[in-house]
């Protein structure tokens, strides 16, 4: 049997893209994402919250036309895999972290209702980044499993 590194999400950055580039010359973009889940507490009636931070890696010219747009606060979709890197710190210690290498990304709301990565690359309108007050609430209603 096979297997499948396949990651969705759904919420809004945490900050602004910071793009870098290798030594060879190739584009690597670094954000992170906040996804959060509320439900209300059995025992005390109050709503209850709980936020996931991910870390976003986007490669090459996708992340150099993405720079202008992914903003802190944006609300995006993306489908990606989960990566991670090993290294060795400055004092020799071994370190390791565990990103979603992006490979299609959406946003959501905003321009009217959301749009591909490519129509907002090529879009001359000014991008419209909705308020950073975290992602909307989700209901049993709204999974769709």
């Amino acid at each position: 049997m096979g297997s499948v590194n396949k990651v969705i999400l759904l919420g809004r950055l945490g900050r602004d893209i910071e793009l870098r580039y290798t030594p060879g010359g190739d584009a690597v973009g670094r954000c992170t994402m906040a996804t959060s889940e509320t439900w209300k507490d059995k025992n005390s009636g109050d709503r209850k919250e709980k936020t996931e931070w991910h870390k976003l890696v986007i490669w090459g010219k996708r992340a150099e036309g993405l720079q202008e747009y992914l903003r802190k606060g944006t609300q995006v979709y993306i489908e990606g895999r989960l990566q991670t890197r090993q290294w060795d710190d400055k004092d020799g210690n071994k370190r390791s972290t565990t990103e979603v290498k992006v490979d299609s990304l959406e946003f959501i709301g905003g321009r009217g209702g959301g749009g591909s990565e490519n129509e907002s690359r090529t879009s001359d309108q000014e991008q419209q980044v909705p308020s950073p007050e975290g992602p909307p609430e989700l209901t049993e209603d709204d999974i769709p499993f």
